[in-house]
């Protein structure tokens, strides 16, 4: 349960990106890149109020409780994929492969995920302050709901490579 919570309540990190390119052709476009961000953040904000049911100062929390955690995720999901990485090479080498440095991989690995426990553990506990545990619970479900659509947009089907992250909310660039 606690791995799927976490799941659910991670997603900027792919979300906005996978979005943005898949509706970006290309690098002319920077421009619109910026605009489709901006209305990318504005729809996600509004449906994220509607469907929580959330007061103006209530989003406002929401969205710099989620501007404090992200980069935090977004850094421990970058170093997960490098891990991975790392771990995969290793690993290809098969019987030969360095006992040591695989037994390194794995302990930080497991590091990683505490640190992820630990923020997101925070983060909860901040969401508590100013959501009910229905909207929290509905926010939990609304984030799945947007990395599942970010995973169909980005072609993955469902597989991250690791990356982990939460839907932006905001209207802030």
């Amino acid at each position: 349960m606690m791995k799927r919570a976490l799941r659910f309540t991670i997603l900027a990190m792919i979300a906005l990106p996978a979005l943005v390119s898949a509706q970006a052709v290309s690098a002319p476009q920077q421009g619109n890149r910026a605009a489709l961000e901006q209305q990318f953040r504005e729809r996600t904000a509004r449906l994220t109020k509607q469907r929580l049911g959330l007061t103006d100062a209530q989003l406002d929390r929401l969205e710099k409780t989620n501007a404090k955690f992200a980069p935090q995720l977004r850094q421990l999901g970058v170093q997960e994929r490098d891990i991975r990485q790392q771990l995969r090479q290793e690993m290809m080498a098969g019987n030969s492969a360095n006992q040591q440095r695989v037994s390194d991989l794995l302990d930080g690995a497991i590091r990683l995920q505490k640190q992820r426990i630990a923020i997101v553990e925070s983060e909860q506990k901040e969401l508590a302050g100013f959501l009910t545990p229905v909207q929290r619970a509905r926010y939990i479900a609304l984030q799945a709901q947007f990395r599942k659509r970010a995973e169909e947009l980005s072609g993955k089907g469902g597989r991250q490579n690791g990356l982990r992250g939460r839907a932006p909310i905001g209207r802030r660039p």
